[in-house]
């Protein structure tokens, strides 16, 4: 089944709890939160402290996505905070195997991130036991970007060794998530469709929850 995941850097923080709450009256069961340090990537974001004051006002899946150079550090502080699942960059991590082993121990999903200039091939040591694998459909650091047709392409290849090898790992696709591609997108074959934006910059960000997820059902069926 396809999940929209509204990514909470699109959201408005002066009433991040209304927003929230509108979105999973829409069947959102999971939220996508936007980790930036500065380095990796041009822009700063959310601590720990945010997660942990999120957790406590929804029982919603929390996706944390780090775009920071220091997982190892970082990664159990987050999942401390209520984290459920997290993603690292494959460019960001030196030891990638050690990193997502370490987010399992600490009790959560762990995921891996490519930028749209990062070959699928670069996943082959770690896909036998990662959680999933993050496509970015745009390059990271600012939200209200367009999506990058060339990361369908991506999805398929994983889908084909994810078929190939007999694995379980979902897809997730974040960056430029809108109705027009939705069901490209999930015929391509994403399970987890991040949006920001197209969520959280609508007039009514639960009609437009379900608006996108009815456009990925459709591409789904396919």
């Amino acid at each position: 089944m396809v999940e929209i995941l509204p990514s909470l850097l699109a959201a408005d923080f002066a009433r991040l709890g209304e927003e929230i709450a509108r979105v999973e009256q829409a069947g959102v069961s999971m939220l996508h939160v936007d980790v930036m340090d500065g380095h990796f990537v041009p822009n700063l974001t959310m601590g720990p402290p945010v997660v942990k004051s999120l957790r406590k006002i929804t029982k919603a899946h929390l996706d944390v996505h780090l775009m920071i150079t220091d997982a190892d550090r970082f990664a159990p502080v987050f999942i401390e905070a209520g984290a459920d699942s997290v993603s690292v960059h494959q460019e960001a991590c030196p030891h990638l195997d050690r990193t997502l082993r370490l987010i399992q121990a600490e009790g959560a999903l762990a995921g891996v991130v490519l930028n749209p200039a990062t070959p699928v091939a670069t996943l082959d040591e770690v896909l036998d036991f990662v959680d999933f694998v993050l496509i970015m459909s745009v390059n990271p650091g600012f939200g209200g970007q367009r999506f990058l047709p060339g990361s369908l392409r991506k999805i398929e290849q994983l889908v084909e060794r994810r078929t190939r090898q007999g694995l379980g790992f979902k897809i997730e696709i974040d960056g430029g998530v809108v109705v027009e591609n939705a069901a490209a997108i999930a015929r391509a074959g994403a399970e987890w469709l991040v949006a920001g934006s197209s969520v959280f910059g609508a007039s009514d960000s639960g009609a437009a929850v379900r608006s996108l997820r009815q456009a990925a059902s459709v591409g789904s069926l396919v």
